[in-house]
């Protein structure tokens, strides 16, 4: 008679939840001191990283079939994000603008099949630079503001406090669907949570940053909780209609870059934009 040999028992996997700390629980001193103690080039270094992993991800997802493409969009992004990081200069930010064009045109001429998917690699080409080194530059940007880092800090505060603040308000009082066809679990109530979470974020922060009042950080908060929603929702669109549930694996239980970057996109140009125009910095 065969005796069963017995089988080793299975290791469990971590858990969602718990793979999610485990990730960016190891990041976050790092992170802290690239915001406020490191040197300014590190921060920008790292920014500009992220950003090319950014790009990756997004042409990943809507021209999956080139590397090559994938590669240039990545490039470019950078490229647009690093001139808009280290030069005012409207020459300089035309020049990089000129190359996106140029490049944009010789992969449509260079790489011409499939022909009906021609426009949807052109249209990424242009837009991937502006929509992810564009936006992420803003997160660079903002750490020159005074004091140094607190800006940056606040810029997460109004994405990820409003993401969190949004899931967790319609888990528990969602009844209206925000937008159904991009994102089913998204609902009004929830939104409005997030956007509460927003100002009163911003208005806490108000008192550890000095050139930002209570007026200021209302408004501030209003107008750049709704753009990191609208971030939100626009991300998930393009996941939807690329047939992804993440833009990337890069971060173990969060998916892509562009995942966990997604309102953060979009809270970083308002809040620079805030703080450069308003308040004046």
């Amino acid at each position: 008679m065969n005796d069963a040999i017995e089988q080793p028992p299975m290791k469990k996997g971590l858990s969602g939840t718990a793979l999610r700390v485990a990730t960016v629980v190891p990041l976050i001193p790092i992170i802290v001191w690239m915001m406020f103690a490191g040197p300014r080039w590190v921060w920008q270094t790292f920014i500009l990283a992220a950003i090319a992993i950014g790009g990756y991800e997004l042409m990943g997802m809507k021209v999956p079939s080139s590397r090559g493409l994938r590669s240039w969009g990545s490039v470019t992004a950078v490229l647009f994000a690093y001139t808009l990081m280290f030069t005012t200069s409207a020459t300089a930010v035309y020049g990089a603008v000129l190359v996106i064009i140029l490049g944009a045109m010789a992969w449509s001429l260079l790489q011409e099949d499939p022909l009906h998917n021609a426009s949807v690699r052109v249209g990424w080409l242009l837009g991937t630079p502006v929509y992810v080194g564009g936006t992420l530059a803003a997160v660079a940007l903002v750490r020159d503001f005074d004091p140094t880092g607190a800006w940056v800090l606040l810029t997460m505060v109004l994405a990820w406090g409003s993401d969190t603040c949004a899931y967790f308000v319609g888990r528990k009082f969602g009844k209206t669907k925000l937008a159904p066809r991009i994102s089913p679990k998204k609902t009004l109530e929830g939104s409005a949570g997030g956007l509460a979470a927003s100002v009163v974020g911003a208005v806490i922060m108000s008192f550890f940053l000095p050139g930002l009042g209570p007026i200021d950080a209302i408004a501030l908060g209003i107008l750049a909780g709704a753009a990191g929603q609208a971030g939100d929702l626009l991300m998930s669109v393009l996941k939807r209609s690329s047939g992804v549930k993440d833009s990337g694996g890069i971060l173990p239980g969060h998916g892509g870059i562009l995942d966990r970057a997604d309102a953060l996109a979009f809270t970083a140009p308002a809040t620079w934009a805030y703080g450069h125009f308003i308040v004046g910095f």
